[in-house]
């Protein structure tokens, strides 16, 4: 003991002080975090900030990609189960589907959390969740898309992703908003499409070109995220009606933005992924620590159009 207590005191403080609060500190555990896909930047966003507040209060944090696939993020559960990590941040890749993977978890007594995205399975239990209020965002693109048209109103294609209930909240506030509008307005703007665009760039694109082929006359495209939004783009450029077909895209990622900086998007309603990761973190950690926790915590969506982007400092 004596040789031990020497050896510190012959350490140099700030070597001491890393050793006491790194190797001296024992982890607080392990928090997993499960995204739809990797590929979207938006989750990588997400999956930074848990990292960043997870490491600060102690915690590792083990963040693996499912890329779409249901059984890809249960098998992932049943691994999170095997090295019995603390937590489970969710974002389901099948809002249905992932229940038995969260049973399983609920079962071992593992917490789980879901971001961005709510688990709808029967029979599970959620801890908590952090997301955007997308239905509120939903309503704020359907007020752009009306912005977008003017007077004259027109017809829309809807890109839309129904395994993720956020993206149904958003068709389904935007369809609010342009219902009431239509009864309102002689300018009606009529749906005339809802195609899946998957959330990613690939099929947007497909999607999109196919309406284009039914629907001459297309007007606008609403896209339920930036991916598919920009993938819509790519389409109608190729069709040469880029002048004539208007994009309300969500999310606000920054290629997103640039594309509305560039006019190739109109405007999207814009989350915040750096506070959700962040606040799903806090959530964790009062769990942990017994204090009572909100169910559930929605974050506003807010309105970015060109106006904001040629503000922003972020783009060229």
């Amino acid at each position: 003991m004596k040789k031990f207590l020497t050896l510190l005191s012959a350490l140099p403080a700030i070597l001491l002080f890393a050793w006491l609060g790194c190797g001296g500190d024992k982890s607080k555990g392990v928090i997993a975090y499960t995204p739809q896909t990797l590929s979207n930047p938006f989750f990588g966003v997400i999956g930074d900030h848990i990292r960043a507040e997870a490491e600060q209060n102690g915690y590792e944090v083990l963040i693996v990609d499912p890329d779409y696939d249901v059984k890809k993020q249960s098998d992932q559960f049943d691994d999170f189960i095997a090295k019995n990590v603390t937590a489970i941040v969710l974002v389901p890749c099948d809002r249905l589907s992932v229940g038995p993977a969260v049973q399983a978890a609920n079962k071992a007594g593992i917490p789980v959390f879901t971001v961005d995205a709510k688990c709808a399975a029967e029979g599970v239990k959620i801890e908590g969740h952090v997301g955007t209020d997308n239905f509120q965002g939903g309503e704020l693109a359907g007020k752009a898309m009306i912005d977008a048209l003017g007077e004259k109103g027109g017809k829309v294609l809807i890109l839309d992703l129904k395994r993720a209930h956020s993206c149904v909240l958003r068709v389904e506030g935007f369809k609010k908003v342009i219902n009431a509008h239509n009864k309102e307005s002689t300018g009606k703007i009529e749906v005339v499409a809802e195609l899946d665009g998957n959330g990613d760039r690939t099929k947007g694109y497909q999607s999109t070109a196919d309406a284009l082929q039914a629907h001459s006359d297309l007007d606008a495209i609403f896209a339920i995220n930036d991916p598919s939004a920009l993938g819509a783009y790519t389409a109608v450029k190729e069709a040469k009606r880029q002048d004539k077909i208007k994009i309300i895209g969500f999310d606000g990622q920054l290629d997103g933005k640039q594309a509305i900086k560039e006019g190739k998007i109109y405007g999207d309603p814009i989350q915040h992924p750096d506070k959700m990761g962040k606040l799903i973190v806090q959530l964790i950690v009062k769990y942990q620590a017994g204090e009572e926790i909100q169910p559930e915590t929605l974050i506003p969506a807010t309105l970015y159009t060109k106006a904001e982007a040629d503000q922003d400092p972020d783009l060229k």
